[in-house]
């Protein structure tokens, strides 16, 4: 009788814990959802202006309400505690870890990246004709781009020209080397 009751009693703490360990097995099965935040959506009506403090040595966005980064031909953007990367100012933006950020950028917290931009923001201000620091504004590498094939160009036809000339140079002296021998050869 005693192993009876024992046996009951052992079962009915057994049946709460497989209850449990049931709830447990179904509240844990499938992966935990990870937020992902949304892509930033940024339009620029106008290439924004990126000023390069000597103290960073990248391009910081200025005169804009956000926190943007130029450096080695990408765009970086920090928003919402999160950095993104763009090859593009106005995006598409694709999110970068935080050990994937170049070296430069990685090295500063976002403070104090904002604390050099406002500084030389306001140099740039207050010398605004005479600034003498790094500062670029997308979209020129067009302009470059037209200049430098201009330049080609313009090298081009005077190459094409030396080459008429001489031509014509050498040509008429065949031509006259030709004539004397028809000459000569009428003579004899």
């Amino acid at each position: 009788m005693n192993r009876t009751i024992a046996a009951v009693f052992l079962a009915s703490l057994a049946i709460p814990a497989l209850a449990l360990s049931e709830t447990n097995v179904n509240i844990s099965i499938g992966a935990p959802a990870i937020p992902v935040p949304a892509l930033p959506h940024i339009v620029f009506q106008a290439p924004p202006l990126f000023l390069a403090p000597p103290s960073l040595g990248f391009y910081i966005g200025v005169d804009m309400p956000y926190d943007m980064v130029f450096i080695s031909g990408s765009y970086y953007l920090f928003q919402g505690n999160n950095w993104y990367r763009s090859n593009h100012y106005n995006g598409p933006w694709a999110t970068v870890r935080h050990e994937h950020l170049p070296p430069s950028v990685r090295n500063y917290k976002i403070d104090r990246i904002r604390y050099h931009r406002e500084h030389e923001y306001r140099a740039y201000q207050q010398k605004r004709d005479h600034y003498r620091g790094r500062h670029y504004r997308p979209g020129r590498e067009d302009k470059d781009e037209r200049r430098e094939h201009k330049r080609y160009e313009k090298e081009e036809r005077r190459y094409e020209k030396d080459e008429r000339k001489h031509e014509k140079d050498r040509g008429g002296d065949k031509d006259d080397r030709q004539d004397r021998g028809r000459h000569r050869g009428n003579n004899d």
